[in-house]
């Protein structure tokens, strides 16, 4: 059916993937893009066929425009060498900006709520408050070498000169 419609809206070299859209390896995009030269026009069957994200495909878009080609989606009858497709391309555009915007916005609210509610995120620390008082311990037996106490308490050298020095 996709065949059909590409040769019906006469494109004279169509390139295939079958691999998922949303894989970041796709070869036939990677084809046309490399093969399309200025004044040629880029026909997808689908936005989806040519961007995984909103974002990827309006960088795709621009990508395009600033190499001198067109594009057009037969579905959503999106053509970008006219005015009328170009204003459409440009409101996903700016939907896209503002989603960007939105989720960064959500993304902090949610990181000021958790640090008031006393998270902090990041990585756990290696030793617990127990382990430290091992490490103290162990440290203060001059019996025990740096060796050792890094294997009892399964630290790293680093980690071992980083809970000494807080002291």
């Amino acid at each position: 059916m996709q065949l059909d419609a590409f040769k019906q809206a006469g494109c004279s070299k169509i390139f295939t993937d079958t691999a998922s859209g949303a894989k970041a390896e796709r070869r036939g995009l990677e084809e046309a893009l490399a093969y399309v030269r200025s004044g040629d026009i880029l026909v997808v069957w689908r936005l989806d066929r040519l961007g995984r994200s909103l974002q990827h495909l309006i960088e795709t878009i621009k990508e395009l425009h600033s190499r001198g080609i067109g594009f057009r989606s037969l579905t959503e009858q999106i053509d970008t060498t006219t005015s009328g497709g170009k204003l459409i391309f440009h409101i996903f555009g700016a939907l896209a900006e503002f989603e960007r915007d939105l989720i960064q916005e959500r993304t902090q609210a949610g990181l000021q709520a958790a640090r008031a509610r006393g998270n902090f995120g990041g990585r756990p620390k290696a030793l617990t408050p127990k382990k430290l008082a091992m490490l103290r311990a162990l440290y203060a037996d001059k019996g025990n070498s740096i060796e050792e106490i890094c294997k009892t308490l399964d630290i790293s050298r680093p980690t071992f000169y980083r809970y000494i020095k807080m002291e």
